[in-house]
């Protein structure tokens, strides 16, 4: 299978990638052909599966105490990466994570997605739920740095406690993601970056950025990383606003600021179908701009839906 940054490498103009999530629990895979049969004549060049780790919750028994049991509500990243290649032979990406998993089924998944010809990552830290007593913390990953380390000695044909495992004919590439308006947990920009450069140095291929809707944030953040010698591609993404709720939910969710034009513009709208004309609006002329100044790409974030997105990449793509 191609890596993703052979498929950055050869193309001759600026590309479209997407990020999906898997259905909810009990749910069709049939939402996710949707989203791709709206999007597939834009030509993405890969798709990104989002993971998603198990979350404990108590459950009341009826002598009085509880049980601690495990759900998941978006299983099969994997399941989903493979019906995808199956169904459109495209190029998955999917997404491996820390948080919630532990090396041991880390180590499962990279076996399973080796069988099945999937060899191009995305590795991500995850999001900070508690999903693991404290006694267990030694099973999981901290950080995506040690989750990388994970990833290298695999291709090295070396899996945990020592084991060797055989059959690996194309080692896994990946990408990894950054933050052009700095890491919620990052003291300042400067030692973000700093834990980039390693990333980068240590085998990532690529970045792709969590969303922004302010396209100064993602040059300046550029041009600092270019500073540091970070040359690997930095791909944008980016996602249509659709709702005016969302002008308090991707902030506190993806620590993303919203520009006062946007939000003003989008405070004195009567009901959502004005907030997504704007939304798509402002999002085709973010990506204008980017386009003109010479990204590689742009990465579309649909979080399950599509008319946005096939609404942008129909004016640009």
């Amino acid at each position: 299978m191609i890596r993703i940054i052979d498929l950055i490498d050869r193309s001759k103009s600026p590309f479209l990638s997407l990020e999906i999530l898997p259905p909810l629990k009990g749910n069709s895979i049939y939402k996710v052909f949707e989203i791709i049969d709206r999007l597939k004549k834009y030509n993405p060049q890969f798709v990104n599966i989002t993971s998603h780790h198990s979350e404990y919750i108590y459950k009341p028994l009826a002598n009085g105490t509880h049980r601690r049991v495990s759900i998941v509500k978006r299983p099969g990243t994997v399941a989903v990466a493979a019906a995808i290649q199956h169904r459109y032979g495209l190029t998955p990406v999917p997404h491996i994570i820390c948080r919630g998993f532990t090396r041991e089924e880390t180590e499962y998944a990279l076996i399973d997605l080796n069988f099945l010809g999937i060899n191009n990552l995305m590795l991500l830290r995850g999001d900070d739920k508690r999903t693991f007593l404290p006694e267990d913390k030694e099973s999981y990953h901290e950080h995506a740095t040690d989750l990388q380390q994970q990833i290298n000695l695999f291709n090295q044909g070396i899996g945990l406690e020592d084991t060797r495992i055989q059959g690996i004919e194309t080692p896994f590439s990946y990408g990894m993601a950054c933050y052009p308006e700095k890491h919620e947990e990052a003291p300042n920009m400067d030692s973000d970056i700093h834990f980039l450069k390693m990333k980068a140095d240590n085998g990532a291929d690529y970045f792709i950025t969590q969303m922004f809707y302010d396209n100064d944030r993602y040059f300046d953040f550029v041009d600092r990383c270019r500073a540091q010698g970070i040359n690997v591609p930095i791909i944008p993404g980016i996602k249509p606003i659709y709702r005016k709720s969302q002008l308090t939910v991707l902030p506190k969710t993806f620590r993303t600021d919203i520009p006062e034009e946007l939000a003003s513009s989008i405070r004195d709208c009567d009901d959502d179908r004005d907030v997504k004309e704007i939304g798509v609006n402002w999002c085709i002329k973010q990506c204008e701009e980017l386009l003109e100044r010479g990204v590689p790409g742009i990465h579309f974030y649909t979080l399950g839906i599509s008319d946005g997105v096939a609404r942008v990449a129909e004016k640009l793509f």
